[in-house]
């Protein structure tokens, strides 16, 4: 009833809505080369969202392309009239998805540098990562505002995201991915621990 009253009164709809996506397996670890490319371009945009959406369209292709190890997902969002309310619900999800275990890259630290002779010859190769997408815009897309733990329901999500960037109604993006880099390990125990909301795919 609400939401029809606002559309009468022509008020702006924003949607909120964060993405869960666990990868597992052997070979999932040279995604976080692609995820931290994508985290080092967007600190250098500076808040620029053209770049930004480019960094999301990225990240949900190479998502499509390693879709065979999505082990889990999970989603959240929701409705606001008020783009300050939006604003304030982006900044609750960015701590949150920053404060999640392994999320934060450090890129003051060059792990592996042929310099430094206490840096093992072999890292540990993680066996998860998870990827979370904050994204906001306006209208609707009932793709990204249903259940997405399933496989084609999560594709079409990712699919909706990148159409978004295209038709510009993007207006706030974030990745965080856990392991943040290369060497760090993400357990199965961490992962129940730290991400508890995940459903099996």
């Amino acid at each position: 009833m609400r939401d029809s009253l606002n559309k009468m009164m022509g008020r702006t709809r924003y949607v909120v809505c964060r993405v869960f996506i666990h990868l597992a397996g052997a070979d999932v670890a040279p995604i976080l080369g692609s995820l931290n490319t994508t985290a080092r371009d967007a600190i250098a945009a500076d808040g620029d969202l053209e770049i930004l959406g480019e960094g999301l369209v990225n990240v949900c292709q190479t998502l499509l392309q390693y879709d065979e190890y999505w082990t889990s997902a999970a989603n959240e969002g929701d409705v606001f009239w008020s783009e300050g309310e939006a604003g304030d619900y982006v900044n609750d999800l960015f701590t949150d998805s920053a404060q999640r275990y392994l999320s934060e890259p450090d890129f003051s630290s060059s792990y592996g540098s042929v310099n430094d002779a206490n840096q093992p010859l072999s890292i540990p190769v993680t066996r998860n990562v998870i990827v979370m997408l904050t994204a906001a815009f306006t209208g609707e897309i009932p793709e990204l505002e249903s259940d997405l733990s399933n496989i084609q329901a999560l594709k079409e999500g990712l699919k909706a995201l990148i159409n978004l960037h295209y038709k510009h109604k993007l207006k706030a993006i974030q990745v965080h991915f856990s392991p943040a880099q290369l060497g760090d390990e993400l357990t199965n125990d961490q992962l129940l621990q730290h991400y508890p909301e995940l459903i099996p795919l």
